[in-house]
């Protein structure tokens, strides 16, 4: 398997708005990031396809440390990014987001993102910023967004065909 991104490249690891910051999720963020899941359950199902049962209303706390103790894994071996989005005092997680290499060969990675419930209207702001922020500082040229620029049926359809 290729490596995600180049041995020399310097991980970007902060991007600051005057909404929010985004910074590595680590274990640290395990009771605000559990948080912003658990008040915000019906919001996210679907974020990652319709086939995702992610997040269950049933998630419990050491569940959630399981997932973030390994996005912080695969963030240092450089397999995957995940970040957490904080408010700008950092006092609230306002949700998260996701960067993993595209199974497909017509990308060079897909993204997520995601904004609790109560900061909903946040939602658009950080997608934009997310994107450009990938599509800047990030040596990727094609970065796919399921569910937000290709619908989860084309992106699924696609998929399954191999290309």
């Amino acid at each position: 398997m290729p490596a995600f991104v180049p041995p020399d490249f310097d991980i970007p690891r902060r991007l600051e708005t005057p909404d929010f910051i985004l910074r590595p999720l680590t274990i640290h963020d395990l009771l605000k990031d559990y948080g912003a899941v658990m008040t915000s359950v019906e919001r996210l199902q679907g974020v990652f396809g319709p086939g995702s049962d992610w997040p269950r209303p049933d998630m419990t706390l050491e569940e959630d440390l399981a997932d973030l103790g390994w996005h912080q894994v695969e963030f240092e071996r450089r397999t995957s990014f995940a970040f957490t989005v904080m408010a700008p005092d950092e006092g609230q997680c306002l949700g998260c987001a996701y960067l993993y290499p595209s199974e497909r060969a017509d990308f060079d990675a897909k993204a997520y993102c995601w904004v609790r419930a109560s900061a909903a209207d946040l939602d658009a702001a950080l997608f934009a910023a997310f994107r450009d922020w990938l599509l800047s500082a990030w040596p990727f040229a094609r970065v796919a967004f399921p569910g937000r620029e290709i619908a989860w049926a084309d992106w699924t359809a696609a998929d399954l065909s191999g290309s």
